[in-house]
C-alpha cells in the first residue's frame, strides 16, 4: 500500500500531502457493527474528543472513513491553518490527559496513552513542516479525491447526493466562496519570499502538471457516470480553475522547485518516526542488504526449477531476472485482468481456512482495474478499505493500475502485475489473508477506534500483509513463489534504498539500476519506486521489510515460549483481533494476554 492508503491506506489517510495529518478519527455510535465489550464503546467515546478537534481540518478523510456529517466540507486551507489544527488538537489532547488520570480500565487507558501519542506526534510534525517547508498543495489530486470518495459503487445514494455540493465549495460557489485553488495559492505566496523553506521537487511539480487533466476529466466522469443532475456549472468552474492552477504551477512553482530529493536529515527522521521505524535507518540498511542477498540466493536456487517447469529458453536458468522476465512474457490482457485474478483469489480463501492459517469471511473479494485518475493518485497495486465506521456491508477493494503517467507525456506500462504467476502473492498482500482481510476484521471484530485509526502507521499494516504473503508460499506453484520471492527482495531493496537515497549515500540513477537490473522490475514499477523515496511518501518503503521483521521475531519467540501448545490460527487471529498497534505493544500484548492463555490450555 503507497501513501495514500497515505489513506493507506497508504496512505488515504492523508489524502492531503502536507497538510496537518491527523492524529486519528472516529465517531459516533457504528452502525450495522457487532456489540463491543463495554471498554471498547468508551474508549470509543473518548476518541470523539479528538476527532471533534481535529475533522474540520481535513473532513474528506472523514468521509472516506465513513464518518456522517462531513461529506460537503472541505480542505481548511484558510489562513493560520496549521496553528488552528495544533490548538485544536492540543487542547483536546489536555482534556485526554486529564481522563487518563481518572481511568483504570487498563485496555482504555491503553487506549488514551495511544491517542496522546498520537496528538503529539501530530502536532510535532506540523510545527516542523511550517517550521521547514513551503505549503504548496496538489489542488487538483484534493479535489479528486474528495469526489471520489462520495462519487462510488459502494457509496449510499443519499451520500451520492452530497457529491454536488463539495465540488461546489471547492470551487467557491458553496458555503466556501473563495476556490480551493485560490487559497492553495494564497498559502504558497505567504511564506514563497523565504528562501530558507524547503520547495517542493521539481519532478513532483512536473508529475502534478502532467494529472492535472487528468482529475479535471476524472472528476467529470464521476459525475456523468452517477447522473448527478445540476453539476455542469461547477464542473465548468473546477475545470477553468484546475487549468488556471496548473498554470500558476508551471509559471510560479516549477521555476522555483528544487532538483536535490534528499531530505533534511529533521523532516527524513520525523518521517520514519511518523511511518513507525523506530530503529536507525543505517540499521535498517544493514539488515535489508542481508536480506537482499539472501532471498537473492534463494532465487538462484528455485529459478532453475521453475524455467524447466515452464519450458523458458533463458541462457542461465539461475538467473532469476531472465527467470522471472521470460515469465512475464505471458501476458494477460487488461481486459482479462480481473477475470483472470478472480481464479487464484478464489483458491486462497480454501487454502486458508484448510492450512488453518487464520479466519476469513464467508464472502467473495472486490478486485478491480484502476481508473486513469486513480492511478495517478495511488500508481502501485493498493487496497481502497471499506469505510470503519458506519459500515453498512460496503467492503475493500482491491484495485490494480494499469499504466503510469510521466512527466513527459508518455504512459510507462507495467509488466509486473499482469502475468499469471505474480497473482498469487499479489492478491495474498493487497487481499486475503492481507489488506482485505486485516481491515475487515477491524469492522468485523469490533476492534476500538484508537487501535484502528489513531494506531495507525505503515509498519503495522504492512508488515501483516508481507508476513501473509510468507504465510501463503508453500501452498502456491513454483512460479507463484518465485514472484512471491522476488516481491520480498523489492521490500528488501526498497528498506535499503530509500534510506541510502535519503542519507546521501546512493543517486535516483543507481537506485534505479539496482531495481531494474536485481530486482527485475519494469520501468514503469521503476519509476513508481523511486518516486516514493523522494517525494510521494519518503521513509515509507522501509515499512515492509520492518515491520514483517518485526511480526516474525514475535512469531518465533511466541513458538519458542509455547513450544507443541503454539497455534497458529490462534496466534494470526490474535495478531489481527488487536487491530493495528505497533509492534512494542502488539508484543506486550502477545506476552501479556496470548502466551499465558494458551499456556492454560
Amino acid at each position: 500500500m503507497t501513501k495514500t492508503l497515505s489513506l493507506a491506506i497508504a496512505l488515504f489517510l492523508s489524502i492531503l500531502a502536507g497538510a496537518p495529518a491527523l492524529a486519528g478519527s472516529t465517531a459516533k455510535a457504528v452502525a450495522g457493527t457487532p456489540a463491543s465489550p463495554a471498554w471498547v464503546s468508551k474508549s470509543n467515546e473518548y476518541a470523539q474528543i479528538l476527532l471533534d478537534a481535529q475533522a474540520p481540518f481535513a473532513p474528506e478523510d472523514m468521509s472516506f472513513m465513513g464518518v456522517p456529517g462531513y461529506d460537503v466540507l472541505v480542505t481548511d486551507l484558510k489562513p493560520d491553518f496549521s496553528a488552528r489544527f495544533r490548538s485544536a488538537t492540543a487542547k483536546s489532547r489536555d482534556e485526554l490527559k486529564a481522563r487518563l488520570v481518572a481511568e483504570r480500565d487498563p485496555n482504555v487507558r491503553q487506549d488514551l496513552e495511544i491517542m496522546i501519542r498520537a496528538a503529539d506526534e501530530a502536532i510535532a510534525t506540523s510545527a516542523l513542516n511550517e517550521r521547514l517547508t513551503l505549503p504548496w498543495r496538489d489542488a487538483p489530486q484534493i479535489a479528486f479525491n474528495g469526489v471520489r470518495t462520495l462519487l462510488s459503487d459502494q457509496t449510499p445514494p443519499e451520500r451520492r447526493a452530497l457529491a454536488l455540493e463539495r465540488l461546489k465549495n471547492y470551487v467557491g460557489q458553496g458555503k466556501e466562496t473563495m476556490p480551493i485553488t485560490e487559497l492553495a495559492k494564497a498559502r504558497y505566496a505567504e511564506r514563497v519570499g523565504d528562501s530558507t523553506l524547503l520547495r517542493p521537487t521539481k519532478l513532483e511539480v512536473e508529475q502534478a502538471l502532467e494529472n492535472v487533466d487528468t482529475y479535471a476529466t476524472g472528476i467529470r466522469d464521476l459525475f456523468v457516470k452517477y447522473k448527478v443532475p445540476g453539476a455542469e456549472p461547477a464542473l465548468v468552474a473546477m475545470e477553468t480553475q484546475l487549468n488556471d492552477y496548473g498554470q500558476w504551477m508551471r509559471t510560479t512553482v516549477l521555476p522555483q522547485a528544487r532538483t536535490d530529493t534528499q531530505l533534511p536529515s529533521e523532516l527524513y527522521a520525523n518521517q520514519l518516526r511518523q511511518i513507525g521505524i523506530d530503529i536507525d535507518p543505517q540499521l535498517l540498511v544493514r539488515r535489508a542488504q542481508v536480506e537482499f542477498m539472501e532471498t537473492r540466493a534463494a532465487m538462484a536456487q528455485l529459478a532453475p526449477l521453475v524455467a524447466k517447469a515452464h519450458g523458458l529458453k533463458v541462457a542461465d536458468p539461475h538467473d532469476y531476472v531472465a527467470v522471472v522476465r521470460a515469465l512475464k512474457q505471458d501476458k494477460i490482457a487488461n481486459d482479462q485482468l480481473v477475470a483472470r485474478y478472480r481464479t487464484v483469489i478464489d483458491e486462497i480463501d480454501p487454502i486458508v481456512r484448510e492450512e488453518r492459517i487464520v479466519d476469513v469471511p464467508n464472502r467473495p473479494m472486490i478486485m478491480r482495474l484502476g481508473s486513469e485518475a486513480e492511478s495517478a493518485v495511488v500508481s502501485a497495486p493498493h487496497l481502497l478499505p471499506a469505510p470503519l465506521v458506519g459500515n453498512t456491508g460496503q467492503q475493500g477493494q482491491f484495485v490494480l493500475p494499469v499504466t503510469l503517467a510521466t512527466a513527459g507525456g508518455t504512459a510507462l506500462q507495467y509488466d509486473d502485475f499482469n502475468f499469471d504467476a505474480a497473482r498469487w502473492t499479489l492478491s495474498a498482500h493487497e487481499g486475503r489473508p492481507g489488506h482485505e482481510l486485516q481491515f475487515t476484521a477491524m469492522i468485523e471484530r469490533g476492534v476500538s477506534l484508537a487501535r484502528t485509526m489513531f494506531a495507525f502507521n505503515s509498519v503495522n499494516v504492512e508488515g501483516w500483509a508481507l508476513y501473509a504473503e510468507a504465510e501463503m508460499v508453500p501452498y502456491e506453484p513454483l512460479d507463484g513463489q518465485l514472484i512471491a520471492l522476488q516481491f520480498r527482495l523489492m521490500r528488501a531493496a526498497r528498506a535499503m534504498l530509500d534510506p541510502m537515497i535519503n542519507l546521501g549515500q546512493i543517486d535516483r540513477e543507481e537506485a534505479g539500476r539496482i531495481l531494474r537490473d536485481k530486482v527485475g522490475l519494469s520501468e514503469a514499477m521503476v519509476k513508481q519506486e523511486l518516486d516514493r523515496y523522494t517525494f510521494n511518501s519518503p521513509g515509507q518503503a522501509g515499512a515492509y521489510f520492518y515491520g514483517y521483521s518485526r511480526i516474525l521475531e514475535l512469531r518465533m519467540e511466541t513458538e519458542i515460549a509455547l513450544g507443541d501448545k503454539f497455534d497458529r490460527l490462534a496466534f494470526n487471529n490474535f495478531l489481527l483481533d488487536q487491530g493495528l498497534l505497533p509492534p512494542d505493544l502488539l508484543g506486550k500484548a502477545v506476552r501479556e494476554q496470548f502466551i499465558p492463555a494458551l499456556r492454560k490450555w
